[in-house]
């Protein structure tokens, strides 16, 4: 029996970019579970950001107030921003990749 061997590296070639794509598959279907699972955190940021309650916060901050070991990345205008505009970005781009296939 003899081989050929276009066929058998036509064969490995396509076996590869099997093996490629079902690893980013999965590597995406569980990060698309993750972030998924955030979306009600999502929409709570998007709510208080820019609220009276944030800019109380806010001001209890610059007037020191707060705790000196209190995590404010939430009183920064660009951590939640930053986070809500990305995710604004990722929707259309998973929009946009759903209508390719």
């Amino acid at each position: 029996m003899s081989t050929n061997k276009k066929q058998i590296s036509r064969i490995r070639q396509m076996e590869r970019r099997l093996n490629r794509a079902q690893k980013a598959a999965q590597r995406l279907e569980s990060a698309l579970d993750k972030w998924l699972a955030t979306m009600d955190d999502i929409a709570a940021l998007n709510e208080y950001y820019g609220s009276e309650l944030w800019r109380q916060d806010l001001a209890d901050d610059e007037a020191g107030l707060l705790p000196d070991g209190l995590k404010r990345g939430v009183l920064s205008e660009d951590g939640i921003w930053n986070l809500l505009a990305g995710s604004k970005e990722l929707k259309e781009r998973l929009s946009q990749a759903a209508q390719q296939s």
